[in-house]
């Protein structure tokens, strides 16, 4: 009797065991899936913005490029990642700056932070950032931040392009 009830309390540990793995593996499924989300919403803009910040003849107009600035300010490159810094929590996504009028930058705030279809967690449009440096050959910098729901400080992804 004793070592069928020690078989049964083994299996079950053995059955939990497998059930918290498998909650396991569906966080990191999601948090795979926002960062493929993010990288796309990323690439999306950036491949907008070299579309349409040129003239009829190819050539970058540099003011319509600096028109896709959009929160410009703040945590460019201040950003600390340590759990024990006490501004990890806040200085990677604390953007600040003139949102840009931009159609096309507005469109794709909205995708970012309100698009069902493609919204990130915990994302809202003062969360998103371009940064437009015409004097480092015309370098676009994107930030995307987001925060998921079991996320103690926000999640970002951030690209750096070149309008050419």
């Amino acid at each position: 009797m004793l070592e069928a009830l020690i078989g049964m309390i083994i299996f079950f540990m053995g059955v939990l065991t497998m059930i918290a793995l498998q909650a396991n593996s569906i966080a990191i499924q999601a948090d795979a899936q926002y960062r493929v989300e993010a990288s796309n919403l990323a690439d999306q803009i950036l491949g907008q913005i070299n579309l349409n910040a040129r003239d009829n003849t190819g050539a970058v107009v540099a003011a319509t490029l600096a028109g896709f600035s959009h929160q410009a300010t703040g945590s460019t490159t201040t950003c600390r990642l340590a759990s024990t810094d006490a501004s990890a929590n806040t200085d990677c996504c604390n953007f600040s700056g003139a949102a840009s009028a931009n159609a096309l930058v507005t469109s794709w705030v909205a995708d970012v932070s309100t698009n069902a279809a493609t919204r990130l967690p915990g994302s809202t449009a003062a969360r998103q950032q371009i940064v437009v440096n015409a004097g480092t050959s015309n370098q676009v910098t994107v930030t995307i931040c987001w925060q998921g729901p079991n996320d103690a400080r926000p999640r970002f992804h951030r690209i750096i392009g070149y309008v050419n």
